[in-house]
């Protein structure tokens, strides 16, 4: 799936998978294209990463016809561009709360390369391009898709004039962060937290808008919520898919052993709830 692609897919609402990468092995471009998946998501916002390490991640992925999704750190316009020019085809933006950081992320994302006074004149709506230029920006950004994520109550408020800004592909939920902006933390089966999900999915698809969201806490809450009409799943991360599978051998290893097979030994390890 290239950028164009996934674009098409989450405006017509076709479900899309993919999961987070968070290692930088080159082994696992071929193990995941193995695996059916549609796009990676790779966060910058938590993970420590150089530009080096996320570019030939990008490249690597979009050789295998898997798309690439960074999460950029906050609604950075500057930030938004220079993951583009690393080889994301999606930029995802934390923690969204206005109309008016879409509409900046939107010149960076989809409207390159203008800059500067022009391009504050587009986006005001002052200075309308003309055909020839709007055929040659399309051209350009053709690969390049927006989403945004929704995680907070403000985020909630201004819902419906985020979903407005035009050229808008996507939202994403992040779970965890909008249960806290809520004030019930991790409580995911809470009517409030039911009722602000359904809202977003809702609202997103009445307006041809992906709805997506990333490590919701059980595949159980993604079947529940796809029925509904999320349809980005990125499940989970290669992080706490390996800790959960290793953990569950391992006990199963202990158990046929004779050996202890009690509480892992690592503790209460956070599986990615940070990653939200």
């Amino acid at each position: 799936m290239n950028g164009r692609e996934l674009r098409e897919a989450l405006r017509a609402g076709r479900r899309i998978y993919g999961t987070l990468i968070s290692s930088t092995s080159p082994k696992w471009m071929t193990t995941i294209a193995g695996l059916d998946i549609d796009c990676v998501f790779i966060d910058t916002e938590h993970i420590p990463m150089d530009w080096h390490e996320l570019g030939w991640m990008c490249h690597a992925f979009r050789g295998v016809g898997i798309a690439p999704i960074v999460r950029i750190p906050t609604p950075d316009p500057v930030e938004a561009g220079r993951v583009l020019d690393m080889g994301a085809w999606g930029i995802v933006a934390a923690y969204v709360e206005t109309a008016e950081e879409v509409r900046l992320l939107r010149g960076a994302v989809k409207l390159r390369p203008l800059k500067g006074r022009k391009l504050r004149e587009i986006l005001s709506g002052d200075a309308p391009m003309d055909d020839g230029m709007a055929e040659y920006i399309g051209r350009v950004n053709e690969q390049h898709v927006l989403l945004v994520n929704i995680e907070s109550v403000p985020a909630l408020s201004a819902l419906d004039e985020i979903l407005a800004v035009p050229d808008l592909d996507g939202v994403l939920i992040g779970p965890h962060d909008l249960s806290c902006s809520l004030g019930v933390p991790e409580q995911y089966e809470h009517p409030l937290f039911e009722q602000a999900v359904g809202e977003i999915i809702a609202k997103a698809r009445a307006n041809n808008i992906g709805a997506g969201a990333h490590f919701l806490p059980s595949v159980e809450h993604e079947i529940k919520w796809g029925k509904a009409g999320l349809n980005l799943i990125l499940h989970l991360s290669d992080i706490a898919l390996f800790r959960r599978a290793l953990e569950e051998d391992l006990t199963r290893l202990r158990r046929g052993l004779g050996d202890d097979a009690g509480e892992p030994r690592g503790g209460d390890v956070p599986q990615g709830r940070h990653l939200e």
